[in-house]
């Protein structure tokens, strides 16, 4: 079985609220217990939204876990550490469907005020909002990358790596969130936000995921992009 398989089957869906609750405690541990309580329920109803079809609280699980997977395969310091499970907390806090989609901005502004709000400092809430903002294009760029925005960004890419049955069901569920938009524009619209990772040098950027996931990542990716196509 591969790395991207026992991972996917070792993804905890349940308790999630208490698992909110650990990473603030383990970041802020004089945030208001009150405060923490009802930023936490606020999140979780925002990603229970009945229009997430893959955005919703198995993606939450499934990055969270991911983000502990690397962090222990990197050894990520501490203070990275959290930033990167706070701001997979919030990457997706906001999440609309067309139109305007700001959804990574409007998230990027909840992380902000939420944090701040349970006592962060203003280092720890722009740390959080800058990792939020790089899933809006998981574009990076060259030269030294900071370690917590690196680990975001491939936890939140694990499921282009997915087992086939998950990464299956991942196309159909954010097919289903585009459900108003006509076939022919869904695949082209698709393909245009795929190809890029095919093309790169690399789909990932932490050591782990490109040994265990980039593979799998680019025969799910090659095998979308041609269902996309015909």
């Amino acid at each position: 079985m591969t790395s991207a398989a026992r991972f996917c089957h070792s993804v905890p869906v349940q308790g999630l609220s208490g698992r909110w609750v650990e990473d603030v405690r383990s970041a802020l541990p004089r945030a208001d217990e009150a405060a923490v309580a009802a930023v936490g329920r606020d999140l979780l109803t925002r990603w229970d939204e009945p229009h997430r079809r893959y955005h919703g609280l198995t993606h939450l699980a499934e990055v969270l876990a991911a983000v502990d997977l690397l962090a222990r395969e990197g050894s990520l310091p501490a203070g990275a550490r959290t930033v990167a499970r706070l701001a997979a907390w919030f990457h997706d806090a906001v999440y609309t469907v067309g139109g305007a989609d700001d959804s990574e901005r409007r998230s990027a502004a909840m992380a902000r005020e939420s944090l701040a709000l349970l006592g962060a400092g203003a280092a720890l809430v722009e740390a959080v909002a800058t990792a939020v903002l790089d899933t809006e294009r998981h574009e990076l760029g060259d030269g030294p990358r900071d370690p917590a925005r690196t680990v975001l960004h491939d936890a939140d890419l694990w499921i282009l790596a997915a087992p086939t049955p998950r990464f299956d069901e991942y196309c159909a569920q954010v097919r289903a969130e585009y459900g108003d938009v006509p076939p022919a524009d869904y695949a082209a619209g698709r393909s245009a936000v795929l190809r890029p990772f095919l093309v790169r040098g690399h789909v990932y950027l932490t050591d782990h995921a490109r040994r265990g996931w980039e593979d799998a990542a680019r025969e799910n990716l090659a095998r979308e992009l041609t269902r996309l196509a015909g």
